[in-house]
């Protein structure tokens, strides 16, 4: 008998505890982690700082509210914006979905203090994902989010097929475009540079925001720390969360412009000393693996490893795609999909889905070498019985 809500499909495995980039169930059988809690363990499993951070926190203070200063969440911020080299304002929460929140939020406000005329809709693109709030639901692509057993949603939300499809249908209501620079959900779609450029620039002379949803593809996945950096671009918002913390829920909405007020939003618990400590710990480490340039040799050394199963099974997949260490391979046949998701986990390599026809990698970014190995020798395995 369960007792939990029926909202999930679970994979009949319950794991109790891992080191670095594998995982071992309650049946003592040892797992390949190529998913990394769907891109939260940035550092695997165990990691030493990570959990220094978390012991050494709580054996201090977890939690004051804020209504008191709370030092690690300010130093926190501060490390965030000098990562992004210029000045930016943070606001600590949850989870993606409560920093999207966030960032409507502040857009909207900007639209109503900034305008003769109240501008409040934001324009995203189809295949978007952006969270499971009501708002965030809306503002992202997907019909299939938007079930008739949910209306009716919230107003102000447009999605469309492309960029170019958005500046042309950016109007006197629009006061902001929120993207996902790679599409995490639909497919693991890197948007085109140029147009991405492109759109912040029209963006810039509109006096319009640019929204970054950074959520999966931030926090150094893709080998920078935000990926709006390798775009070359400088959003007015930026969203964090999955990585940030290396396992500890976290969410940060990242402004350019200080534009809330007391009294705007909060959160109860976002920014919590256990969090942003952890969180403090967990960037430190990440950007020390970057600038050694082990960042850059992980990357390379898994895009070899999957270009290679392209090559080897060119029946199976189609291509490579993705940046940094967000990868996936477009099937051929989207049937095998769930076919070769069900076959990893029994040959013991966890995997993602996303989109229809797009397996997804979301590997620790320290993994080691030996573990990317063993984890493509698995795949073959799972991919030989299609």
């Amino acid at each position: 008998m369960s007792f939990l809500m029926n909202n999930y499909v679970r994979a009949d495995i319950a794991f109790v505890r891992g080191k670095g980039a594998r995982v071992i169930d309650d049946k003592g059988r040892e797992f390949i982690d190529f998913a990394a809690g769907i891109g939260v363990n940035s550092l695997g499993h165990a990691n030493k700082a990570v959990v220094n951070a978390i012991c050494e926190q709580s054996g201090k203070i977890l939690h004051s509210s804020n209504l008191y200063r709370i030092l690690p969440q300010e130093r926190a911020a501060q490390k965030i914006s000098e990562l992004l080299k210029r000045h930016t304002y943070t606001f600590f929460c949850n989870s993606g979905a409560e920093a999207n929140e966030a960032a409507i939020k502040l857009a909207r406000k900007y639209g109503t203090e900034n305008f003769k005329e109240k501008k409040y809709e934001i324009l995203t693109l189809k295949n978007s994902f952006h969270g499971r709030t009501m708002a965030t639901l809306k503002a992202t692509g997907q019909d299939k989010f938007h079930p008739d057993i949910f209306a009716p949603y919230i107003d102000g939300f447009k999605f469309f097929d492309d960029i170019d499809e958005i500046i042309s249908n950016i109007d006197e209501k629009t006061v902001a475009v929120m993207i996902e620079l790679i599409q995490g959900e639909g497919g693991i779609k890197p948007l085109e540079v140029d147009k991405v450029v492109k759109l912040a620039e029209v963006l810039k002379e509109k006096n319009l925001l640019l929204i970054t949803d950074e959520v999966q593809c931030g926090v150094y996945r893709t080998g920078a720390f935000a990926t709006s950096q390798i775009y070359g671009i400088t959003p007015d918002i930026i969203t964090f969360a999955k990585g940030l913390a290396g396992g500890v829920a976290i969410g940060a909405c990242v402004c350019d412009k200080d534009i809330f007020a007391p009294g705007d939003h909060g959160s109860t618990f976002g920014g919590n000393f256990l969090a942003t400590n952890t969180s403090l710990a967990v960037l430190n480490e990440l950007e020390n693996l970057q600038k050694s340039g082990k960042l850059a040799r992980r990357i390379s050394r898994f895009e070899k490893k999957l270009n290679k199963l392209v090559e080897l099974y060119p029946e199976i997949f189609e291509k490579r795609v993705g940046l940094g260490l967000m990868q996936g391979l477009v099937l051929k046949d989207a049937n095998n999909l769930s076919k070769i998701y069900t076959n990893a986990l029994k040959h013991r390599v966890l995997i993602l889905k996303s989109g229809t026809e797009t397996l997804r990698f979301l590997p620790p970014l320290n993994i080691k070498k030996s573990d990317i190995k063993e984890g493509i020798s698995r795949l073959c395995k799972a991919l030989d019985e299609i």
